[in-house]
């Protein structure tokens, strides 16, 4: 079975594993097309063994609804996929694109597409329109959540629709160094964009109610991070709080080992909420605590491994914070849950092996 995997996803080079353990199994012959670039995340090659990591350009890059590959078409006629998986959500221009391409070739693949949205929105035209478009043509989806697959269900769609996560965790990297305790000072992350909806000022009113030895790390970038940086000011934290840029995927696991709880405070906006939550199994396998509001899909992603509460009750946070801080036997159940969820549910091997049952069940028809 000859796949092709369009994935600006896979410009980072930790989410390559995935490809690497596809490409494992035999019978496979797998060619991922990869942009340039996206955004100003530049191409990484860190794990690119048994399939073929194959770059090509991208106009409109970053932007998410509107980009494209000028040299799709030519890069399909030399892979010949049996199954195109397009790794973009059916009401972009470079899904349509693409689905639209490859009904061209002979003989003409099936398709798999990729779904995170599980709000059920209704786009302008154009993108309305290829929405439509898309959801008749393709041939399977594969959506992040439960909720997703409710969405796409009540659009229309009646083909095959398998949830998986889109990327799971390398074990391996994201992995605890030792017997872990909790530390002192103790430190509280965040780590993802600096918008509203991803509730950091919720974290800082809940930080401001903690003893003096919390200390808290943002990385990340945004449209909210001047006023981020005033409201820590404004409530004494400036002292106990450092804003750092985003870091490479693989530096991300040494920052998971230097906290002591990772938070996702996220609320709910009437155009998003929380669509999975990456940073809670990323930080969960590295043995780090986490505490997620009830937003969207992160109190599902956690279980019973980790602490929820309210969104927006910035005191249930500091709540959970504090008995991390003072209880280490509620610290290391946490820690060992965390690890244990994850191996059991969300390691790449996992989601390599449920892409590959759809790959091959769209393929056998």
């Amino acid at each position: 079975m000859r796949v092709t995997l369009l994935s600006k996803a896979l410009v980072v080079g930790a989410y390559q594993r995935k490809a690497e353990l596809l490409a494992e199994h035999p019978g496979l012959h797998l060619t991922v097309l990869v942009p340039t670039h996206w955004g100003r995340q530049q191409l990484e090659r860190a794990h690119t063994c048994g399939y073929a990591l194959s770059p090509i350009p991208i106009c409109l890059s970053g932007h998410f609804h509107t980009h494209f590959y000028p040299s799709l078409t030519a890069a399909l006629r030399r892979s010949q996929p049996d199954v195109l998986h397009v790794d973009e959500e059916p009401y972009n221009l470079a899904t349509w694109l693409a689905v639209r391409q490859a009904e061209r070739l002979r003989p003409k693949p099936k398709i798999v597409c990729f779904s995170w949205q599980n709000l059920n929105r209704r786009y302008p035209p154009p993108f309305s329109w290829m929405e439509r478009d898309v959801l008749r043509r393709i041939d399977a989806l594969i959506v992040g959540s439960e909720e997703a697959k409710q969405v796409w269900q009540a659009k229309g769609f009646r083909g095959l629709i398998a949830v998986t996560p889109q990327f799971g965790v390398d074990e391996a990297l994201f992995a605890p160094l030792g017997q872990r305790v909790p530390q002192r000072p103790f430190v509280v992350g965040f780590a993802g964009r600096l918008v509203r909806e991803k509730g950091v000022d919720v974290l800082l009113r809940a930080v401001a109610q903690l003893p003096d030895d919390v200390r808290l790390r943002v990385v990340g970038e945004g449209g909210a991070r001047a006023s981020l940086v005033r409201l820590s000011q404004q409530l004494g934290l400036a002292d106990r709080t450092t804003f750092e840029p985003p870091l490479r995927s693989t530096a991300m696991p040494a920052f998971y080992r230097s906290l002591d709880a990772l938070v996702l405070p996220s609320r709910t906006l009437p155009n998003w909420k929380e669509q999975f939550g990456r940073v809670l199994i990323e930080a969960m396998a590295c043995g780090t605590p986490v505490v997620t509001s009830r937003c969207g899909e992160a109190p599902h992603v956690v279980g019973d491994a980790g602490l929820v509460f309210d969104e927006e009750d910035a005191e249930g946070l500091a709540a959970h914070l504090c008995a991390l801080h003072s209880d280490p036997t509620l610290w290391a159940v946490l820690s060992q849950r965390g690890r244990e969820r994850v191996l059991a549910r969300f390691t790449m091997r996992c989601v390599a092996a449920q892409t590959l049952a759809v790959w091959r069940k769209v393929w056998a028809g």
